[in-house]
């Protein structure tokens, strides 16, 4: 208990080190707060409260290192090697998170992608500790 009221105070001074909010707006939440008696009788984690917050979805089709000198030197019809080979499934990102693997559609003249593979939860969460 007491590590959470260390970063809720960590939280409460940086707060106010960036002048971008009174600090006695800060209001703790207790993780008890997002938890729901499930029928059976056990708690189970409601995520209501935060279905609205934004997230940025990228999908990543690869990468390549390249040093400065070569970067400048790019110009329209120029080709970067990507790291993928051909065919390869992209990378689906949130908020640089991999989550899934998917392949490019078209639909309607737009691209998109379609899931191919979804990361299971619990690998997500492992990987953010």
């Amino acid at each position: 208990m007491s590590s959470e009221q260390d970063m809720a105070d960590e939280w409460a001074a940086a707060l106010d080190e960036s002048g971008d909010t009174d600090s006695s707006t800060v209001n703790n939440v207790e993780l008890d707060d997002f938890q729901e008696s499930g029928s059976d009788g056990e708690s189970t984690v409601s995520i209501d409260s935060i279905m609205d917050i934004p997230v940025t979805i990228s999908m990543e089709v690869g990468r390549s290192r390249i040093n400065i000198r070569n970067l400048l030197q790019l110009n329209q019809g120029s080709v970067v090697e990507l790291e993928r080979v051909a065919g390869e499934p992209l990378d689906v990102l949130v908020n640089g998170t991999l989550i899934a693997h998917g392949e490019v559609v078209v639909v309607n003249d737009k691209f998109g992608i379609r899931l191919t593979d979804v990361i299971s939860q619990n690998e997500r969460i492992r990987k953010l500790k």
